[in-house]
C-alpha cells in the first residue's frame, strides 16, 4: 500500500524540488498538446498562417474548458494536502470522490454550451470569414471529446497532492508522446489537416485519462476513488470550489484576455497580428511554464506543513519559492527578449510574420520576469487556504488592469503597439501589489 508523503520532516528545498521537477516536466509536456498542434499546423502548405490563426482563435475556448478542470483539481488538491497533514484520510477520500463527480458534470455541460454558441463566440474573439472555417473545424472536434481533457487535468492534481509527482508527470507525458506521434499521422498522412490535429489531441487525452483513473482506483493507493464518496456533499463542494476559484479565475480571465487581445489586434492590425499573438502565447506556455510548476510544486509541501502547524517550514517554503522563481524568470526573460527569432520560426517562417512579430515580442515580454513575485505569493495564499486573497489578485491583474489597458492604450496614441504594451504594465502593478499584500497579511500570521 502506498503511503502519503510526510512533508513535515526533512529538507524543505529538496521536498519542493522533488515535487516541482516532475510537475514542471508534466506542465511543459502538457503545453505540447497545443504547441505541437500549432507547430504542425503553421507549416501546412499554402494555408499554414491562416490555419495557425484559426487555432489561436480557439485558444480562449480551450482555456475556458481547462479553467473548469482547474476549478476542481486545484481546489481539491490543496484541500486534500491540508487534510493529509491533519491525518484525516477519510476526509481526503471524500474530497477526491466529490471532485470526480463535479468534473464529470462539468465535463458534460461546459462543452455542450460552448458547442451551441461556438460561431458567435469565435467571431467575437476576432475571427474573420477567412479564419472562421479553420477555427470551427478544430474546436468542434475538441469540444466533442473534452470530457477526457477535463478528467485528466482535473484529477492529476490529486496525484501531486499525495506526493506522487512522478505519477502525475507520467499522466501528461503518456498523452503528450501519443499526441506528438499521432499529429503528423492525422494531419499529413491521413490528410485531415486541422481536424487531424484536434482528433490526435482528444485521443491522446483519452489515454491520459485512463492512466490517471486507473491509478486513483487502484487498491495499492491509500487515497483512492470509492463509490461511497461520489455523492456530492455541500460543505465539501463549497470548500473545493472556494479554494479552486482563484485558479479558475486566473484561467477563465486568461480566456477573456486572449479574446480581448485577438479582437483588438484584428481591429488595429488584422489577421497577421492575431497570428503574432498566437505565437506569443505559445512561446509563453513553453518558456514561462516552469514558474507555474515551481509554484504548484511547493503547494503540497506548504499546505501539509500549514495543516500540521509547522509555520517556520511554511516560511521556508515561501522564501525558497521566491528565490527559485526569481532566478528562472530572469533567465527566461533574457531568452525571449534577446533571441525571439528562433522561437518564432518554430511556428512559421514567413518573412512578413517574422518582421511583425519581433518588435511586438519585445514589448509584450519586457516585464514578464516580475511575475515571479505574484506567482510565489498567490500560490502560497492558496496553499494556506486563503482563497479570497488569491482570487482577488487573479481578478485584479486580469480584469481590473489588463483588459481595460488592452482597450485604453491603443486609444491614447499608442495604436497597435499599445495592445502589446498592456501586458507589461499590468504585470508590474499586479505583481508588486500582490507580493506586498502577502507580506503584510498572511506572512505575518506565521509568526
Amino acid at each position: 500500500m502506498q503511503q502519503e508523503q510526510d512533508f513535515s520532516k526533512g529538507s524543505v528545498p529538496k521536498a519542493i524540488i522533488r515535487l516541482a521537477i516532475p510537475m514542471i516536466a508534466a506542465m511543459l509536456v502538457n503545453a505540447l498538446y497545443s504547441v505541437v498542434d500549432r507547430i504542425y499546423i503553421g507549416h501546412l502548405p499554402e494555408v499554414g498562417q491562416m490555419a495557425l490563426t484559426g487555432v489561436g482563435l480557439c485558444y480562449p475556448i480551450t482555456l475556458a474548458v481547462s479553467a473548469f478542470s482547474f476549478l476542481v483539481g486545484n481546489g481539491g488538491g490543496p484541500l486534500l494536502s491540508i487534510l493529509l497533514g491533519k491525518k484525516d484520510t477519510k476526509g481526503a477520500e471524500k474530497v477526491l470522490g466529490n471532485s470526480l463527480t463535479l468534473l464529470v458534470l462539468l465535463g458534460i455541460f461546459v462543452p455542450l454550451f460552448c458547442l451551441w454558441l461556438r460561431k458567435p463566440i469565435l467571431y467575437l474573439f476576432g475571427a474573420s470569414d477567412l479564419t472562421y472555417p479553420y477555427a470551427n473545424a478544430y474546436i468542434t472536434i475538441y469540444l466533442l471529446g473534452s470530457l477526457a481533457v477535463m478528467l485528466t487535468m482535473g484529477l492529476n492534481p490529486f496525484l501531486n497532492a499525495q506526493g506522487f509527482a512522478k505519477m502525475g508527470m507520467m499522466t501528461v507525458c503518456i498523452g503528450a508522446v501519443c499526441n506528438i506521434v499521432l499529429d503528423p499521422i492525422f494531419i499529413f498522412v491521413l490528410n485531415l489537416g486541422i481536424r487531424g490535429a484536434a482528433i490526435a489531441t482528444i485521443l491522446s487525452q483519452t489515454i491520459s485519462m485512463i492512466w490517471v483513473l486507473s491509478f486513483l482506483l487502484s487498491k495499492k493507493n491509500q487515497i483512492r476513488i470509492r463509490r461511497s464518496n461520489l455523492r456530492l456533499e455541500r460543505p465539501i463542494v463549497l470548500r473545493i470550489l472556494g479554494l479552486g476559484f482563484a485558479t479558475f479565475v486566473m484561467n477563465i480571465t486568461e480566456a477573456a484576455i486572449t479574446a480581448a487581445f485577438n479582437a483588438s489586434l484584428k481591429h488595429y492590425g488584422g489577421d497577421l497580428y492575431v497570428t503574432v499573438m498566437t505565437v506569443a502565447t505559445s512561446v509563453l506556455q513553453i518558456v514561462f511554464m516552469p514558474l507555474s510548476g515551481l509554484s504548484q510544486g511547493a503547494q503540497p509541501v506548504t499546505g501539509y506543513n500549514y495543516g500540521a502547524g509547522k509555520y517556520q517550514r511554511v516560511k521556508e517554503c515561501f522564501w525558497f519559492l521566491v528565490k527559485a522563481c526569481g532566478i528562472y524568470a530572469t533567465l527566461a526573460w533574457v531568452l525571449v527578449a534577446f533571441f525571439p527569432q528562433p522561437l518564432i520560426r518554430m511556428f512559421n517562417s514567413d518573412p512578413e510574420l517574422l518582421q511583425a512579430a519581433v518588435p511586438m515580442f519585445r514589448i509584450f515580454f519586457c516585464m514578464y520576469f516580475i511575475m515571479f513575485l505574484q506567482m510565489s505569493a498567490q500560490n502560497t495564499f492558496v496553499a494556506m487556504g486563503e482563497a479570497g486573497k488569491a482570487t482577488f489578485f487573479a481578478v485584479f491583474r486580469k480584469l481590473i488592469l489588463l483588459i481595460p489597458l488592452i482597450l485604453l492604450l491603443p486609444r491614447i496614441g499608442l495604436g497597435l503597439p499599445g495592445v502589446f504594451a498592456a501586458e507589461p504594465v499590468a504585470d508590474t502593478i499586479s505583481a508588486v501589489t500582490c507580493f506586498t499584500t502577502f507580506m503584510l497579511t498572511a506572512y505575518r500570521k506565521l509568526g
